[in-house]
Order: C-alpha cells, then sequence, then structure tokens
C-alpha cells in the first residue's frame, strides 16, 4: 500500500456544546472583541504553516445529504477544512496543537486523517 503525506483536517464544534453557549452568551462587543483575537491568531497560525498548507480550505456552509431516498437537509459538527501535507500522521496533528479553533474560538476539536491514493490509479 503506499502512503502519503496529505492531511485533511477538519475542524469540529457542536452548536450545543458549553463553550459555544458560553460564546454566544458573551457581550456582543466582548464576542466580536474575541472573534478579532481569534482571526489574527489563524492568520498568525496560516502563516507560521504556510509551508505546510497544500489547500487553505475555509469555512463548511449548511449541509444536505444525498442517499437513495433524496435530498435532505442535516447538520453536523463540521465547521472548516484544511488540507496539508506532513512527514507523517503525527506530525500532522501536531500542527494543529494548541490551535486558535480551540484556545480561543469556541470549536471542540480538529481531526486529522490521511488522503489515501485512490485503490487501482
Amino acid at each position: 500500500m503506499t502512503t502519503t503525506d496529505t492531511y485533511l483536517a477538519v475542524f469540529l464544534g457542536s452548536k450545543t456544546n458549553p463553550r459555544m453557549k458560553a460564546w454566544m452568551a458573551l457581550p456582543e462587543v466582548e464576542r466580536r472583541a474575541k472573534e478579532q483575537e481569534g482571526i489574527a491568531a489563524w492568520k498568525a497560525w496560516v502563516e507560521k504553516h504556510h509551508a505546510a498548507l497544500v489547500a487553505m480550505g475555509g469555512p463548511l456552509g449548511k449541509t444536505k445529504k444525498v442517499t437513495e431516498r433524496g435530498i435532505e437537509d442535516v447538520s453536523n459538527e463540521m465547521g472548516a477544512f484544511t488540507v496539508v501535507r506532513a512527514d507523517s500522521h503525527e506530525a500532522a496533528a501536531e500542527l494543529f496543537e494548541n490551535h486558535p479553533h480551540f484556545t480561543i474560538f469556541p470549536g471542540e476539536s480538529v481531526e486529522i486523517m490521511p488522503i489515501l491514493p485512490i485503490p487501482g490509479a
């Protein structure tokens, strides 16, 4: 099996988690100040890890699910994504330690998974 050095990182956070509830309960001026702090920290993270970024990705919007029954609106905890390159799965995960997604913003976690080659390709 071929290994990869490319990883998908998915930023997760539930709308009902206590951190999100506390975030939404902040006075608007305080929440906007935290947002600006978070955006600046996220930009600093991007600059620090620029060489590892394959695709910046971005925030994710509302979700539609398609099955044999058709199309329906669904909700999940995915909030954003990015694609990085690293020497190992562990090294890719280490890029997201202390990330602003959960150190400033009320996000819960970042899940990192290898992007595998298509079998038989």
